[in-house]
């Protein structure tokens, strides 16, 4: 017989575990034979303790080993609290979207999602939308026709004296959407109507699921128990997710590249984009698609670190505001490079000038494209690949060939170092550029920043990249508010008037912000939404007009101050006057 290997380093903290010990003492009486006394003797129990171990394991009572667990969280205290509630509602017949609503209008708020994890625990089944007898999966519910409002133009001569809504602060955006004649943009853009909605009705259907912050057009049945979105679109209910997406369907680019066009030049007029200085930021972003679908190309997704098939997009930003002023989607790997010229057209058409400067990453465009843009007199500044005969140039530079800059930025990297070189010669680019080597940006490796500008110094020429990287932040921003991520469609169409309708609606939150007095000239979209837009209220109907009766929160005060019309006039509600009121 082999003997009998030596115990492992950690069997001592095995060993003195409560458990253990039972084991050890159950498994000595029950497999080994051992009697009471031995077992208690080689475990350390008395011989009782042991009959009593041995007693309550027969009975089941005695659990040695714990079952296996679950991982995320063991207790949801908000859903506990109101599993009661949520019972009782499926019982009169509410829906999930109803009955989510109704805890939100009660003060005790509960995602869709968690309503129906209860309704699912409890055996509670699926209404069926219909009006046959047994409108409901499980018997423990009553059934009931949950066939949807139709959506049609607004009768304002039905509504309600009073309604309860829990987005009252969503039409603080109408005087805002006033302003940038919002129907005229539509008509500008070509936007098709229908027999029952007209178009304006039919983007500010759209627009209602970006502002409040909707992920996916299936989920606008969240927003049809609430009169407060159908209020801003102006109907009696919004359209559903089928109707939506047929409409988004019959849309092209040339919808979307008109209503931008018109949409830039409100801008413009309004102070939201500028017109003189006319610097943009230009960067891409690809938006994943969750799925498997061969007819889209791969490319590059930070979130994931990876390249994926995605539908890459292009956005523009306006350095002197800060606000996006051009979209595009489903941009190819053999087009991208064009975009810049693209966008330099759009600019032109909007404001009748070309662009006057041009800050992008090296991967935006190609040489080739940038010798275009400096025959059409456009002024660029991008970096420059580090190819090995570059590092190996930079590396031959002394500390007396940098000069110190001083940068108008707080932090410790205000003051790089930069080598300037007047003229360089790049592969396919035909001519010179001019060529900035900085350090002390806060990166190991030195920025090299080339640009065909030789009037502009160095030191404004590295602010402007600096600042270049708002963009990055710009997108972060809106992919959160408005959910620009949130892909349920390869039909790059779809995109294209997602990210044109994310732009219209950062615009508008843009103009909002304006009116705010205080600390708000960069608040985040999400921070509005968050703050003001997502306010509950009481919707007053009177025979001229609507009252918007916000609740007290506790940013009221600076809703009280902001420069809200007194009363405006809404041109898709018949001229009806809309009014504010702060509780």
């Amino acid at each position: 017989m082999s003997a009998v290997s030596a115990p492992r380093p950690g069997w001592e903290l095995l060993a003195g575990q409560v458990n253990q010990r039972r084991y050890e003492a159950l498994r000595a009486y029950l497999l080994e034979g051992r009697s009471l006394q031995q077992a208690a003797d080689a475990t350390g129990y008395t011989r009782d303790a042991v009959a009593s171990l041995v007693r309550d394991l027969r009975a089941g009572e005695l659990a040695v080993f714990a079952p296996p667990g679950t991982p995320g969280r063991k207790s949801a205290p908000r859903k506990d609290a109101a599993r009661g509630r949520v019972i009782e509602l499926r019982r009169q017949g509410l829906s999930v979207y109803e009955i989510s609503t109704r805890l939100g209008q009660e003060g005790t708020p509960l995602g869709r999602s968690a309503v129906s994890d209860i309704l699912r625990e409890e055996g509670l089944g699926r209404l069926v939308r219909g009006p046959a007898p047994e409108a409901s999966t499980s018997p423990g519910t009553s059934g009931r026709d949950t066939r949807l409002p139709a959506a049609s133009v607004i009768d304002f001569a039905a509504l309600p004296v009073r309604a309860h809504t829990a987005m009252a602060g969503l039409l603080l955006a109408v005087p805002d959407l006033i302003a940038l004649d919002l129907p005229a943009l539509a008509t500008a853009a070509g936007y098709p109507g229908t027999r029952v909605i007209p178009a304006a009705s039919w983007l500010l259907s759209l627009l209602a699921l970006k502002l409040t912050a909707t992920r996916r057009v299936s989920h606008v049945d969240d927003l049809l128990a609430d009169p407060a979105p159908a209020l801003l679109a102006g109907l009696s209910a919004l359209p559903k997710k089928t109707a939506l997406t047929d409409y988004s369907c019959r849309l092209s680019h040339d919808h979307q590249r008109r209503l931008l066009a018109a949409l830039d030049k409100k801008m413009i007029s309004a102070g939201l984009a500028t017109a003189g200085e006319a610097i943009f930021d230009l960067d891409f972003h690809a938006v994943m698609h969750w799925g498997q679908d061969p007819a889209l190309e791969k490319h590059y997704v930070p979130s994931r670190s990876q390249r994926t098939r995605s539908v890459l997009t292009f956005f523009a930003q306006d350095t002197g505001t800060r606000n996006l002023v051009y979209a595009n989607a489903g941009l190819t790997k053999a087009a991208q490079a064009r975009e810049a010229i693209a966008f330099c057209d759009h600019w032109k058409a909007a404001s009748g000038a070309d662009p006057k400067m041009l800050i992008m990453d090296q991967k935006v465009t190609t040489q080739e494209i940038l010798g275009e843009l400096d025959a059409r007199g456009v002024k660029f500044a991008t970096l420059r690949m580090r190819s090995p005969s570059l590092v190996k140039y930079i590396n031959a530079l002394t500390a007396g060939d940098y000069a110190t800059v001083t940068l108008n930025r707080p932090g410790p990297c205000n003051r790089p170092k930069v080598h300037e070189d007047p003229a360089v010669t790049l592969t396919s680019y035909p001519g010179t550029v001019r060529q900035l080597v900085v350090t002390g940006l806060g990166r190991d490796a030195p920025t090299v920043i080339i640009t065909n500008d030789r009037q502009i110094k160095a030191k404004p020429l590295i602010e402007h990249y600096a600042r270049r990287m708002t963009i990055e932040q710009r997108l972060a921003e809106i992919i959160q508010a408005f959910c620009a991520d949130a892909l349920s469609s390869a039909v790059n169409l779809n995109v294209d008037l997602d990210v044109v309708l994310c732009v219209l609606a950062q615009a508008l939150l843009a103009a909002f912000r304006l009116r705010l007095p205080g600390n708000y000239a960069h608040a985040a979209p999400d921070t509005l939404q968050r703050r003001f837009l997502d306010t509950p209220g009481e919707i007053i109907t009177t025979s001229d007009g609507i009252t918007v009766k916000i609740n007290r929160r506790a940013y009221s005060p600076v809703l009280r101050h902001a420069t809200l019309p007194a009363d405006a006039t809404v041109p898709w509600w018949d001229g009806r006057q809309l009014h504010f009121e702060f509780a």
